[in-house]
């Protein structure tokens, strides 16, 4: 399998989760979530669609290219894949949280959580292939932000 292939693989695995999470949150951001009380940084909420379009599109090259390297660096490759199965895992499941159960403070636990496996991640992707772990850097930066908004608004509706 060619580099083109893995990422294209990677990129439909990274779409479909992004698209599973989104079936969650749309109803709750139509009912729920304008109920809530929100942070002056609070960015409107069509900038989430594309924000996290873009960041998916980036874990899928950045997992692709890694991927890419496994006949070089087969153990290393697989514990960095491992990881990132489960940080795009946990990234699925604080959609659940926060907008299927409506718990921002169980969310606002599993984001530390997320953002964690996140770090370790680039970790080892920047090992492995610079570039890969370059591209995971978007993605922890929006993940700080969203614990920030998501610990504010727990905050602000508690």
């Amino acid at each position: 399998m060619n580099k083109i292939t893995k990422i294209a693989i990677a990129l439909i695995v990274c779409l479909a989760v992004g698209y599973s999470a989104s079936t969650v949150t749309r109803p709750s951001v139509e009912t729920w979530y304008p109920t809530l009380v929100k942070p002056s940084f609070n960015p409107p909420n069509w900038i989430f669609m594309p924000v996290w379009t873009l960041l998916y599109i980036f874990m899928a090259v950045a997992a692709g290219l890694v991927w890419d390297k496994i006949k070089e660096q087969n153990e290393e490759v697989k514990k960095a894949l491992g990881f990132f199965l489960i940080q795009l895992t946990l990234n699925a499941i604080w959609s659940y949280l926060f907008f299927g159960l409506k718990n921002p403070l169980l969310a606002f636990v599993e984001i530390a959580l997320l953002w964690l496996f996140i770090y370790e991640t680039y970790l080892k992707f920047v090992k492995i292939n610079k570039i890969a772990g370059y591209l995971l850097i978007p993605y922890m930066v929006w993940v700080v932000f969203a614990a920030v908004l998501n610990a504010s608004i727990w905050w602000l509706n508690k």
